[in-house]
């Protein structure tokens, strides 16, 4: 499938494997012990989740300063997270570049599984060309470049044997569940989150789908197979503007609190 790389990162269908991305996080011990202890996610998952894209969409798609932006945002919320490692548990450090190629890694394979679902695979020169692209996400931080495998080839043994053991620890499951059953998000979130669950459910490999509890059955199956056949068939003919909506709204949204902070021009 030929297909401009933009139109691929920019799908707001990416948000159906937001779940996905988040909970395979978690089950590394590093990002769960961290988020367990440092973060809000459960208490504003809209915003987490908010602030993760547009760090995203700014790396892909975003200007210098926008970057800049983004990326003094994410250091900021990144410098509190650390502990030393103690008789009891490893120390973790949000600005490891092994839990940071973790991150990424996460991201780039969840797109590409739901890019793949709704429109095919794609051709090698896309693959090869949306690929490169994630590796910006991990190596505007602290990633070395030359720690992002080097193809995809090489990016799959490193994803296999990181799969292969992975499996979430009891913090990691306390904080997947919260956000997975919000107790205090606002009532349109609650809603959709039974839908939620299931696209994260059948997007996930079957040791973390039971490690963070989410039922699973031929019944579930079926439907999630039919829910992705139906998907594949109406949201391409959706009109860009809503197709890349969320992208231009988080990137102008940016772009607003710039020029307040009096960091770009008006």
């Amino acid at each position: 499938m030929a297909r401009e790389l933009a139109d691929l990162n920019a799908e707001v269908i990416l948000l159906a494997g937001a779940g996905r991305a988040i909970l395979l996080q978690l089950a590394d011990p590093g990002v769960g012990r961290g988020v367990a202890e440092h973060s809000t996610f459960t208490d504003r998952p809209i915003n987490r989740l908010k602030g993760t894209l547009t760090y995203v969409y700014a790396v892909t798609y975003g200007t210098d300063e926008q970057v800049k932006e983004v990326r003094r945002r994410v250091n900021r919320a990144h410098v509190p997270v650390r502990r030393d490692a103690d008789h009891e548990t490893p120390g973790y450090n949000a600005y490891d570049p092994e839990l940071q190629l973790w991150v990424t890694a996460t991201l780039y394979d969840t797109a590409l599984v739901i890019i793949e679902k709704i429109y095919g695979p794609l051709d090698d020169e896309s693959a090869d060309a949306m690929y490169r692209d994630y590796a910006k996400l991990g190596t505007a931080l602290q990633l070395p470049p030359d720690m992002w495998p080097k193809d995809r080839e090489a990016f799959g043994r490193y994803y296999d044997a990181r799969m292969a053991g992975l499996r979430a620890s009891d913090a990691a499951i306390r904080v997947g569940r919260g956000l997975l059953y919000p107790r205090h998000a606002a009532l349109w979130y609650r809603a959709i989150m039974p839908f939620a669950r299931f696209l994260t459910a059948g997007l996930l490999p079957d040791q973390l789908r039971n490690d963070f509890g989410l039922p699973w059955s031929g019944r579930h199956e079926r439907r999630f197979h039919r829910t992705m056949k139906a998907l594949a068939v109406a949201y391409p003919k959706l009109p860009q503007r809503l197709r890349h909506w969320f992208k231009n709204y988080c990137l102008s949204e940016l772009d607003t609190f710039s020029r307040r902070a009096g960091r770009v021009s008006a």
